[in-house]
């Protein structure tokens, strides 16, 4: 049986989830659950969009990417690092679950270098992250679970748009020097779904299995970002990857398990 003080879980909450309040509630309760020290990662994408459009702030995304220019920076930043994060946090506080909301720039957590213009500008992006372990093993130690949103900062002043998914990959990659790390992506499905009657769950997927789904287009778009960095954080020591809903976090329902090929 794994000694469950020294597994670290890293779980990264979809935004549909994030927007409907009761699945919100039945999640937080299964996180706040989990034996042992966890970190929370975050985006809310959906919420961002609707509150650009309040705004009269256009949005706009290539090949499902979302561009992030200087207008739409600022929706982000209050979206994901205000009502968002805040929400989640003051949730898990009713759940008895110490957390801590945070972005990168919080503490100098997550450092990231904007991605260059060229082919194609995506306007204030961060990728090359860089995690201060030191910082999150001082805030576990001290019980304190860290909410982590998908802002990043470049150490010069400038808040930058990152992928939830990677920001989950990438902390828990960080940690493994630290902990037997566990990463799960949280979403509404209950996991990688192929297209039989009814929906199947795959309880096991490798790297070139996912190539030849993505080829027949069986899996795309959000999808692609989580399995991408989940099997990134596999060859890179992280112990264990899951995709699926709130139950998986209590191995209680079905759920996509990562392989390594």
């Amino acid at each position: 049986m794994e000694d469950q003080r020294n597994t670290l879980s890293v779980v990264k909450i979809g935004g549909g989830v994030i927007e409907d309040p009761e699945a919100l509630k039945y999640f937080c309760k299964a996180f706040s659950q989990i034996s042992g020290p966890k970190i929370l990662v975050h985006g809310g994408g959906k919420s961002a969009t609707a509150l650009a459009e309040k705004l009269e702030v256009p949005t706009k995304m290539i090949e499902g990417r979302r561009c992030t220019p200087k207008e739409t920076l600022e929706v982000i930043t209050m979206t994901y690092a205000g009502s968002a994060n805040k929400t989640i946090v003051s949730q898990l506080q009713a759940d008895h679950c110490n957390a801590l909301g945070l972005s990168g720039a919080d503490g100098n957590s997550i450092s990231a270098v904007k991605r260059n213009p060229k082919p194609i500008d995506y306007g204030f992006v961060g990728d090359q992250l860089k995690v201060n372990t030191s910082l999150i093993e001082m805030l576990l130690s001290h019980g304190i679970c860290p909410v982590f949103c998908a802002i990043t900062h470049d150490g010069n002043g400038q808040l930058l748009n990152t992928n939830a998914d990677t920001i989950a990959s990438e902390i828990a990659i960080a940690m493994t020097d630290k902990y037997r790390t566990h990463l799960w992506y949280c979403f509404e499905k209950t996991g990688v779904l192929v297209s039989e009657t009814p929906l199947k769950v795959l309880p096991k997927l490798s790297a070139s299995e996912m190539k030849i789904l993505k080829d027949q287009e069986i899996i795309h778009s959000g999808m692609i970002p989580k399995l991408t960095n989940g099997f990134h954080a596999l060859e890179k020591g992280v112990h264990k990857v899951g995709v699926g809903n709130e139950d998986m976090l209590a191995n209680k329902g079905p759920f996509t398990l990562l392989k390594k090929n």
